[in-house]
């Protein structure tokens, strides 16, 4: 891939408007009390709330799967069992 391609028109001036933009973002960052830790700290939180939820999906989805299983399997069971002595009689 071409620098000019991947930067746009001038490198020069791509990398002065990205400056400019981080200096505008920093300052409103600043302005809301945002800092680069506070950043990481609450993606780090945000990460290990969905891994949570996922995990307490699975749990509740398991619990109902159990409480199905325990009438659905032995009925599957026994209903293959009957119809294959049918077949053979």
């Amino acid at each position: 891939m071409d620098r000019r391609q991947f930067f746009g028109d001038s490198v020069a001036g791509t990398l002065i408007r990205l400056v400019l933009l981080s200096v505008v973002v920093g300052v409103v960052f600043s302005a809301l009390g945002i800092t680069p830790l506070n950043l990481v700290e609450r993606l780090e939180h945000l990460i290990r709330n969905v891994m949570n939820m996922g995990f307490d999906a699975l749990n509740w989805a398991f619990k109902y799967f159990l409480l199905g299983a325990v009438i659905v399997f032995p009925v599957w069971f026994l209903v293959r069992l009957f119809k294959r002595r049918d077949t053979k009689v």
